[in-house]
This record gives structure tokens, C-alpha cells and sequence, in this order.
């Protein structure tokens, strides 16, 4: 296990649509525990293959609180099957580090995928967690939350952020 680089925007893998894990062998155990461990340490409640330039359909979340306990989410080939009603919340991500913006989300989400053993794995997702699901699946389709904003926030982001990180 080792703390792995988080690409940052705008790395062009960020903009790659992820490939599907074909096999679950000790090299993607290897993985799977290393972006564990670069989550936390970021620290964040989610995290994409891609995000540390791997071109593999899996993701890790955990949105744990101090007060609150979840279980650790370990989901491959993750594919959202049904949606419902939408909601704004604000969003930010570790591949777009020091920006948040208001984004528009389905409020319910059933995804499916398979865990780290193979198992055939239904989440069926209301508040942060649906919208941290949607967050790092659509960070597998090659799309970034500053994608999901307006035209003129999306300039307005560029020319800000582009500007305070050359």
C-alpha cells in the first residue's frame, strides 16, 4: 500500500472515459488498498481510479463523520441503474483542489457493481452519499464537477483557476 499522486486538473486523463475491470487479481487488490489509503489521507470521501491515472472503472468512498459511521464503499465497474428527483449541494473534489461550486445532482440513486471479492454489490443512495456516487462515477466517464457548470461559471472558473495554480 502506498499514498498515490492525485492527478489534478487538467491532466488529460481526467478527461479519459475509464476502461471496465476485466479481472480481480493481487494487482488490483493493490490498488484498491492504495486508494484507500490516498482517500483518507487527501483527506477526502471519495476517490476515482482515474483521479490517480488509472484508466479502471472503480472507485472508493466513505463518508464517514466523526458522528456518524458508514461502511467503506469499494465499488467496480459501478453503473448507475435508476435516478430520482434532483437537488443543488455544494461540491468539491481533490482533482480540482481549493474550488467548490453549487452543483445539480439527482437527489436518489440505485447504482450496482461488484465489490473487491467478486460479489454482486445494489446501493441504494439518498443525500451525501448518492451525491458522492454520481461525483466518482462520473469521474469513469471522464467528466469533472466544473463540467456540470453553467457556461459562464464554467469561463469564470477557468480564467480563476488556471490563473492562481500555473
Amino acid at each position: 500500500m502506498s499514498v498515490l499522486e492525485i492527478k489534478r486538473y487538467p491532466d488529460p486523463v481526467l478527461k479519459k472515459k475509464a476502461l471496465p475491470v476485466e479481472e480481480l487479481n493481487g494487482e488490483l487488490q493493490g490498488l484498491i488498498d492504495s486508494m484507500i489509503e490516498t482517500m483518507y489521507a487527501a483527506p477526502g470521501i471519495g476517490l476515482a481510479a482515474p483521479q490517480v491515472g488509472e484508466s479502471k472503472r472503480l472507485i472508493v468512498v466513505d463518508v464517514s463523520t466523526r458522528e456518524e459511521k458508514h461502511p467503506l464503499i469499494v465499488l467496480i465497474n459501478p453503473v448507475i441503474v435508476s435516478v430520482e428527483g434532483k437537488i443543488d449541494s455544494e461540491e468539491g473534489c481533490l482533482s480540482v483542489p481549493g474550488y467548490t461550486s453549487t452543483i445539480r445532482r439527482s437527489e436518489r440513486v440505485l447504482v450496482k457493481g461488484v465489490d473487491r471479492e467478486g460479489r454482486p454489490v445494489e446501493i441504494e443512495a439518498t443525500g451525501l452519499l448518492s451525491r458522492v456516487l454520481q461525483h466518482e462515477i462520473d469521474h469513469l466517464d471522464g467528466i469533472l464537477f466544473i463540467d456540470r457548470l453553467s457556461p459562464i461559471k464554467k469561463e469564470f472558473f477557468r480564467k480563476r483557476y488556471l490563473r492562481k495554480n500555473r
